[in-house]
């Protein structure tokens, strides 16, 4: 990379930690972000499963949604105009998975929404997050105010021993479940902390004032069990826990159904629900919770050594000449000890155990469609 182009990157305030620590920095959604450290992908993935990884994350967007009125409810009615999930009923200290959706059905982005009681709390994604605030500005200005939580640090905490570490400086952190959400102190400082994360593992995320992000990190680095983890494995994580990575496993012509994420769409806003409908491309969303949708998003395995990278194109059988759709996702499950996939298939062949073929510099793998997540994951419930 050019020197020109590598200065035009943002940095986290973390960025000083991370080349301290001997951080591998690439661009990554405009920030330049460590992919790996010394110990590598390999022992920071395998690390995070059975002791505790620490992750910057803090390139996410945040941003705090403030009803007009003074009431939450009326910030959360107002954000359902723009997704299909019931924001209504998050109660006070707890959080939920949503989407933006388009006019189409498709989804502009994922989130993370939270209810603080007074106001919400929103973590979108980084590629995202310019766009997501106009979108929020534009259809929610007349009741909300939208404010960009842009001097806070957001780090992740994962991995079975995290609740350890974190309570610590966190006296709180026993008491919280998945899904927990809320505004803590660690170390003194005040905090939101959330028990959830992107690994599949049990842990917590933690947004902090940016000046005080490098010493809690420092702090939490301290401790034997964690190890700072990259870009690396935050990908092979979330892959194997079968979580989908917007702009690749989803996107703007991909509905939630289409996604197989129907879990994240309560009774409520679906068709007979009480607030049924009225977000962008209710209609498609809805027919497809109502009729089944022409493809799904699939787990997959593959035989033997080789992993199956994203764009492959599948096949329905060895010889078949068109293919039937593509991997979205995929690399080596160090869990596993094998290779691991997510792709989508037409919904008729989306049935697991269902043998289909990946073709790899020119050569057809089999590939079985598998139950998701490939992992087990370790929330505490």
């Amino acid at each position: 990379m050019l020197a020109h182009d590598q200065d035009s990157l943002k940095r986290t305030p973390l960025h000083g930690l991370h080349v301290s620590l001997g951080g591998k920095m690439v661009p990554f959604a405009g920030y330049d972000m460590p992919v790996q450290y010394p110990a590598g992908v390999l022992k920071e993935h395998l690390q995070t499963r059975t002791k505790a990884g620490l992750f910057d994350v803090s390139h996410m967007g945040q941003l705090a949604l403030r009803a007009k009125s003074g009431k939450v409810e009326d910030a959360a009615r107002a954000l359902e105009r723009l997704v299909p999930q019931d924001i209504v009923a998050i109660a006070p200290g707890r959080q939920r998975y949503a989407q933006f959706t388009n006019a189409d059905g498709g989804i502009l982005d994922d989130l993370m929404v939270a209810n603080f009681g007074d106001h919400l709390f929103l973590v979108v994604n980084a590629a995202c997050k310019s766009e997501d605030e106009a979108h929020l500005r534009a259809h929610l200005s007349g009741d909300c105010v939208i404010e960009q939580l842009a001097d806070r640090a957001l780090i992740a905490l994962q991995g079975p021993k995290a609740e350890s570490v974190l309570t610590k400086f966190c006296a709180d952190a026993p008491a919280m479940k998945f899904m927990d959400s809320g505004p803590h102190e660690v170390a003194g400082i005040k905090c939101f902390v959330s028990r959830s994360g992107y690994t599949g593992e049990d842990g917590f995320e933690i947004s902090i004032p940016a000046g005080d992000a490098e010493r809690l990190a420092k702090m939490l680095l301290e401790n034997p069990d964690v190890l700072p983890i990259g870009l690396g494995a935050r990908d092979s994580l979330r892959l194997e826990a079968g979580l989908c990575l917007y702009g690749h496993d989803i996107d703007t012509a991909t509905t939630p159904v289409e996604a197989a994420l129907e879990w994240s769409v309560q009774k409520s806003r679906r068709s007979g629900g009480a607030r049924a409908g009225g977000f962008p491309g209710a209609d498609k969303i809805l027919a497809h919770f109502d009729n089944g949708a022409a493809r799904r998003r699939v787990g997959l395995l593959a035989q033997g050594r080789a992993p199956v990278r994203e764009g492959a194109l599948l096949f329905a059988d060895e010889a078949a000449g068109e293919p039937i759709g593509k991997v979205t996702s995929g690399g080596f499950g160090p869990s596993l000890n094998a290779p691991v996939a997510m792709g989508y298939v037409p919904t008729n062949l989306s049935a697991l155990g269902t043998k289909l073929f990946a073709e790899v510099r020119g050569q057809r793998l089999p590939l079985t469609v598998a139950a998701m997540p490939f992992v087990k994951n370790t929330y505490k419930r």
